[in-house]
């Protein structure tokens, strides 16, 4: 996922009307599953109670826990993380409720103000809760072992006690992790939410339009060069003007980061994220190191022919997602997008467009372009007794088609987990993009099934491959040039200039020498949320895509029982490690050879245009 929005006209009770558009009537979502309004009484009461609730557990459980490890019943160790995960399921239903409403419109302030208001107040209501895993990893593993063994409510959650003692050797001492908790606020959450604000104000001004960065990105994929150019130039300009305020914002955060890292014991840059994702930094160095090698058989290859296609010597950095000459220009309606990725999903499994469908059915997509509104895509679990919300930014296009699916394929995936419980239901950004792109892959595969033109076949498939690439190669490259911010960071503060070399040096790496990138391009890693909201986040793509890869070879192989593996696997939600979700489709990601299998598929549609090509 990823973020989250009020109106000065706050959310009424009753829907809102979707956004009648040429593209159709695109639904706006309906948040009343969790609350009816910034002003709703319930609201107000839960966080009331949820504050009570907080300090009577802090009350009743700290210091205890080693007694209660030992006890059964309602006494027993499984009642307290009962408890303890239904505080966190309210607490994670407000904060849903706030997020998704301020990103509705992060320009409202009276949500701004709500957002940042719930951020203190449900910071400070989770102090009292924080003991809780400080003092459950402080317990033997014996006792911890042992309150398993005896007690049925404990042992329920031992996916969760595992992952938990994983992080005892960067625990630190309760007041001190007190402090940067609280400190989170004024720190990173807030400097996240400057970034936010800062990035949809922003305006760039192409032919006498003001655009916001939605539209103005979308005009990359113009199929007129001129456009594309203009675009760019504008995009570069607005980023140029900006660029101090982007640069302290990575500054700081990057300062911010350190400082956590070093006082919680972490050695590498990247290690508190591979913890997060409970996946080993060996698995991930080679899934880099497998993607920087085959860069010059996929990006640097495709890039150069895509030049000749364009009849160019060089692509210029705007031309990289310009459509062939060969793609359809039509505008794609939403009532046909829906029904393109619900009967994809439907062929996959009739359970999945049924879980899918009720995205649309009951308005949990909020898809129209509209000022103030968070940029990007993103699908939002909220909490296990409710249901996911999906963001998108339609504008008819066919990548929008494919970000539909994607998204939809995390929605999918959210609910299944589900039922784990707001604990365990959470799945590793690794594997949180198996179901996004497989849903992706789902839809491609449907769409060019029933392509017979050679040239309409071509050009979807040079469509997809740009998407790979976007989303494997050039993620990689998104991870490397972090590696290299986060690392020159420790030597002190790095000014625009060596941001935007950094940027350059990496990007050209990956795209190779087919693509020209000028001077303009130095400030486009500034509009990039994920180097700010979620460090090192970017490798999760890739690992997600070549692992897809690998998932779909071997439902093609042996399609029969596939769809009941992979159902459990998504149900598993944060409950097994990666080795043991692979294991029934008889797949590793700690096999060196895993992630060049992965990157066949991408290497093969490169093949297949190429000879369509002839």
């Amino acid at each position: 996922m990823a973020p989250s929005h009020v109106f000065s006209r706050q959310l009424s009770t009753a829907p809102e009307p979707a956004g009648s558009t040429d593209l159709g009537d695109l639904p706006v979502w309906n948040l009343s599953d969790l609350y009816k309004s910034i002003g709703d009484p319930q609201l107000k009461a839960d966080m009331a109670r949820m504050a009570s609730e907080a300090r009577a557990f802090e009350d009743a459980w700290k210091g205890k826990l080693a007694e209660a490890a030992g006890q059964t019943g309602k006494a027993g160790l499984g009642a307290a993380i009962e408890r303890y995960e239904a505080i966190e399921e309210v607490m994670g239903r407000i904060m849903s409720f706030a997020g998704l409403n301020y990103f509705s419109d992060t320009t409202d302030t009276a949500a701004a103000k709500f957002y940042g208001d719930a951020q203190s107040t449900i910071t400070d209501i989770s102090t009292h809760l924080l003991f809780f895993g400080l003092e459950l990893n402080r317990l033997d593993d014996a006792v911890i072992a042992g309150a398993v063994d005896n007690d049925p409510r404990a042992a329920r959650y031992k996916p969760w006690l595992d992952d938990l003692r994983l992080a005892r050797p960067h625990q630190l001492e309760d007041r001190i992790e007190q402090l940067f908790h609280e400190k989170s606020i004024t720190g990173h959450s807030a400097w996240n939410r400057l970034f936010d604000e800062t990035m949809s104000a922003l305006r760039f001004s192409i032919d006498g339009e003001e655009l916001a960065i939605e539209p103005a990105l979308s005009l990359l994929q113009d199929p007129d060069r001129e456009a594309r150019r203009k675009a760019a130039e504008a995009l570069a300009s607005t980023f140029s003007d900006n660029i101090r305020t982007f640069t302290l914002i990575t500054n700081t955060l990057a300062k911010d980061k350190e400082i956590s890292d070093r006082w919680h014991g972490f050695a590498d840059i990247a290690d508190s994220r591979h913890l997060a994702n409970r996946v080993e930094r060996p698995v991930v160095e080679a899934l880099v190191q497998a993607v920087t090698e085959a860069a010059p058989r996929l990006s640097h290859r495709y890039y150069a022919i895509k030049a000749k296609w364009l009849g160019l010597e060089k692509l210029e950095f705007w031309d990289r997602n310009a459509p062939l000459p060969e793609t359809p220009t039509r505008t794609i309606l939403w009532d046909e997008a829906r029904e393109t990725v619900l009967s994809a999903y439907h062929g996959f499994a009739p359970e999945m467009a049924d879980i899918a469908g009720r995205f649309f059915d009951r308005r949990w997509i909020d898809a129209p372009v509209r000022p103030g509104k968070a940029s990007g895509a993103f699908a939002h679990p909220t909490v296990p007794s409710v249901h996911p919300y999906v963001l998108v930014n339609y504008m008819g296009k066919p990548r929008d088609v494919m970000t539909l699916a994607h998204e939809l394929g995390h929605g999918v995936h959210q609910v299944l987990a589900g039922g784990q419980g707001p604990l365990m239901a959470a799945t590793p950004l690794t594997l949180a993009e198996t179901a996004s792109v497989f849903g992706e892959m789902l839809t491609f595969r449907r769409l060019l099934s029933e392509t017979t033109d050679p040239g309409q076949r071509k050009a979807m498939l040079a469509q997809k491959v740009e998407d790979m690439i976007n989303t494997v190669v050039r993620q990689i490259a998104f991870y490397k040039f972090e590696r290299e911010v986060h690392t020159a960071r420790r030597e002190g503060e790095l000014t625009a200039e060596q941001l935007g070399r950094l940027w350059v040096d990496v990007q050209a790496e990956s795209l190779g020498p087919a693509v020209r990138l000028s001077e303009a391009y130095e400030t486009f890693w500034a509009y990039i949320p994920h180097f700010v909201h979620s460090p090192f986040y970017v490798y999760a793509y890739a690992f997600g895509d070549c692992l897809v890869n690998s998932l779909y070879a071997v439902y093609e192989r042996s399609p029969d029982g596939f769809q009941q593996r992979y159902f459990d696997m998504l149900r598993a939600g944060g409950t097994k490690h990666h080795s043991e979700l692979l294991a029934p489709f008889g797949l590793d990601a700690g096999d060196p050879e895993f992630w060049g299998r992965g990157l066949q598929m991408l290497e093969g549609f490169i093949d297949e245009i190429e000879a369509l090509d002839r």
